[in-house]
């Protein structure tokens, strides 16, 4: 911590934090990253029952 910023308040600290948005970018991908990975599952686990009978006629032909 630099003298500058420990020399803050806290009510200064809270305004300098309200005020930056350099981590809102990150946040934003990581919840788009979140939503893209629950669509994935949720595609995965639609296509598990059809995909367990694929394998299983396969087998049985065999």
């Amino acid at each position: 911590m630099t003298p500058t910023q420990a020399s803050l308040s806290p009510a200064r600290t809270l305004r300098a934090l309200a005020v930056d948005d350099r981590g809102s970018t990150a946040i934003e991908y990581a919840l788009i990253a979140a939503l893209v990975s629950i669509a994935i599952l949720g595609g995965l686990s639609a296509l598990s029952d059809s995909m367990v009978t694929m394998f299983n006629t396969v087998n049985s032909a065999m």
